[in-house]
């Protein structure tokens, strides 16, 4: 079984929000429904989380605050589409209700993309440039922040 970036998302949004491992459980939870074999869940969730379909909060409760524990939500770029089965999750799967603060969850994937269009910037690679460039549109609305200065300076790099 694959599934896209938007299917994981779909699946995040059923609950509000999950662990990395709560998602992996829920991918195989849904594999074993489907009778399927879950093809590399941890490649999947990595992709996700590179392309802004899923973003990190570190909740109070989350320990040494470790990748596995990290809540993860659904991102700027995603538009979450629930996958076969996913609607039964919730009736499968006993996950608790947490509680997101938005602004700290914003402000977080601000800091992030805005360290990311360094990286980018710096490694001169445009694939990379373009991407976040498109991101910082998506993230703009979706968290209503301002990321306009680091996209300038990606339209900038673009140019040269």
């Amino acid at each position: 079984m694959e599934v896209t970036a938007d299917e994981l998302a779909g699946v995040v949004d059923v609950f509000g929000t999950l662990t990395r491992s709560e998602l992996s459980e829920a991918l195989s939870e849904l594999a074993f429904k489907r009778a399927d074999e879950l093809e590399r869940p941890d490649d999947a969730i990595d992709d996700a989380v590179a392309s802004y379909h899923l973003v990190g909060y570190d909740h109070p409760e989350s320990g040494d605050g470790g990748d596995a524990e990290r809540l993860l939500v659904p991102g700027p770029t995603a538009f979450p589409e629930i996958p076969e089965g996913g609607a039964d999750l919730p009736h499968i799967m006993d996950v608790p209700e947490r509680d997101v603060d938005r602004e700290a969850l914003t402000a977080a994937v601000a800091d992030r993309f805005r360290e990311e269009s360094v990286v980018a910037i710096r490694s001169d690679n445009p694939e990379f440039i373009d991407r976040l460039l498109d991101v910082s549109y998506e993230l703009e609305v979706w968290g209503d922040v301002d990321v306009s200065g680091a996209r300038d300076q990606l339209v900038e790099a673009q140019e040269e």
